[in-house]
């Protein structure tokens, strides 16, 4: 099997993704970005796709800009559709 991507990185909880071969990005020596060396970040996993392709690799990982969101333009957009009731359902976390 042939990958693009040689790892992938995200934010999420180690008892459910490690299942699937997920371990901390500081493993790998990868910090979050804006935290400080040695703080708490065991929601930021990581796994390698190709093995040990981060082997001697470090740094700072940076969210891509593309994930945030600006609320003003996001109601402005949504402002095209047609209105519908915001609900919230049992069992919905958020």
């Amino acid at each position: 099997m042939r990958y693009k991507e040689q790892r992938v990185c995200f934010e999420g909880n180690i008892d459910f993704y490690g299942k699937s071969g997920f371990t901390f990005a500081s493993d790998y020596g990868i910090r979050y970005h804006g935290l400080p060396e040695g703080e708490d970040a065991s929601f930021f996993l990581c796994k390698e796709l190709i093995p040990n392709y981060l082997n001697g690799i470090t740094g700072e990982y940076a969210t891509p800009q593309g994930y945030f969101v600006d609320e003003t333009k996001a109601e402005e957009f949504d402002k095209a559709f047609p209105y519908k009731e915001k609900l919230k359902l049992p069992g919905q976390i958020f």
